[in-house]
């Protein structure tokens, strides 16, 4: 538990997402790039692996790395291991499609279950050959002849906004280009496909994206990529349980070098924290949130940001009225079914949790941890996040297999205990 409320200044990491499309779009860019600030966790790993397994040199030490473009000899058959990396899994099939190799691409045993059959079949109606034994998951292998044609496809990017970010990043590299609609229930985590598409169009690639607040139609042209000297975002989603413990404690975080204009969704994610209580300000050190020590129940849409649900329903089962997260329901398809887990822990300690397919609504309950107990992080890194927050408040959570957190933040232990023994005075900095 914390022991007041915490007062402490974070410099975090840089953000997975940004980081595997850069690597990508320089893997893929006519010139040498160089990426600083850049992640170092499995899911970067595990995406600077596969690239250099398909012909990508990369060197570098730290966060700072050096990319030069490289392709493989026709007829050569690779490997490429995505682990339990979404993006890794979604991006890396169109890049292997543009070698001559044949490339095997295989995981965890979760990987094998998350949905990856639309972005197979809308690759083989754009002119790849694929072996998968008809299952649209992995394993599968791509065959690829040195190019694709590209062109126009439909496709239900319900389950993830990986599966459109997956073919835009590759397409400037497309004969035609490529034409992607959505047809299906709304896309979520739309604002990673606006950070691919402005991503893109940085490295010079010609853009252009359906109208409305949720358009359903992008368009890459083929053409070529410069990525040059690019430099990595801290991590905003990874920002959310320690933002969390500021509401939690009734103490200030701080986070340094929050982006000015970020590629990241950062208004949707401030608008979130002040619904649910927290005052936030902007300032040369950065942006400070601060507690004030009452957490109301919300109401709100989680749909452009899924990464926080897990959190802000750790601060929901403290707050002083029932919550309700809804558009969350593609969370259960991700690293464990997120819904069922953070249900099943929450009720293992006296919570009043009901699931729907799409939402989660949270009735605030006096919580006890039962002796013998532990908190299931089911193997992901945010159900490790959210009983790091209920421990700022509740005796006694003890988490199994914390070390899963390395998939996108391996220091989180060594920041969350500065922080908690911050006590109003630490400031917990790498």
């Amino acid at each position: 538990m914390a022991r007041g409320p915490v007062g402490a200044t974070l410099r975090l990491p840089g953000s997975k997402s940004i980081t595997n499309r850069a690597l990508l779009l320089a893997a893929l860019s006519d010139a040498p790039s160089v990426l600083r600030g850049v992640l170092k966790a499995r899911d970067t790993s595990l995406a600077i692996a596969a690239l250099r397994v398909l012909g990508c040199t990369i060197e570098g030490e730290g966060t700072d790395l050096a990319i030069t473009p490289g392709s493989l000899a026709a007829g050569t058959a690779v490997s490429v291991d995505v682990g339990n990396a979404g993006t890794v899994m979604r991006f890396l099939p169109a890049v292997a499609a543009l070698s001559p190799a044949q490339v095997a691409f295989d995981g965890d045993p979760r990987a094998r279950e998350r949905p990856v059959g639309a972005l197979l079949s809308a690759l083989r109606t754009l002119g790849v050959t694929i072996d998968d034994d008809e299952r649209g998951a992995l394993p599968f292998t791509i065959r690829g002849s040195g190019s694709v044609r590209g062109g126009a496809v439909t496709l239900d990017a319900s389950s993830s906004s990986q599966l459109v970010s997956g073919l835009l990043l590759a397409a400037p590299r497309f004969t035609e280009g490529v034409a992607v609609r959505h047809e299906g229930p709304p896309v979520p985590s739309l604002p990673h496909i606006e950070m691919t598409v402005r991503m893109l169009r940085d490295a010079g690639a010609e853009v252009e994206v359906g109208v409305g607040d949720r358009p359903d139609f992008w368009r890459v042209r083929p053409g070529s990529l410069r990525l040059g000297d690019f430099t990595v975002e801290p991590d905003l989603s990874n920002a959310g349980p320690f933002l969390a413990a500021a509401l939690v404690t009734g103490g200030t975080v701080t986070i340094a070098d929050w982006p000015a204009d970020s590629l990241q969704a950062a208004d949707a994610i401030l608008q979130v924290l002040t619904m649910i209580g927290a005052s936030h300000s902007v300032s040369e050190d950065g942006l400070t949130i601060t507690g004030s020590g009452t957490i109301g129940g919300i109401e709100a849409d989680l749909r452009d940001v899924p990464e926080l649900c897990l959190p802000l329903a750790a601060v929901a089962a403290l707050a002083d009225g029932p919550s309700v997260l809804t558009g969350v329901g593609h969370i259960r398809l991700q690293e464990t079914d997120r819904l069922a887990a953070i249900a099943k822990e929450l009720d293992a300690i006296g919570g009043d949790v009901t699931e729907t397919e799409d939402s989660i609504t949270i009735r605030p309950r006096p919580l006890r941890v039962p002796a013998g107990h532990a908190w299931d992080s089911y193997n992901d890194h945010r159900m490790v996040m959210a009983g790091a927050v209920l421990g700022l408040a509740v005796p006694g959570i003890d988490i199994l297999n914390v070390a899963t957190v390395g998939k996108t933040f391996p220091e989180f232990t060594e920041f969350w205990g500065r922080l908690v023994a911050s006590g109003g005075t630490g400031e917990p900095t790498p």
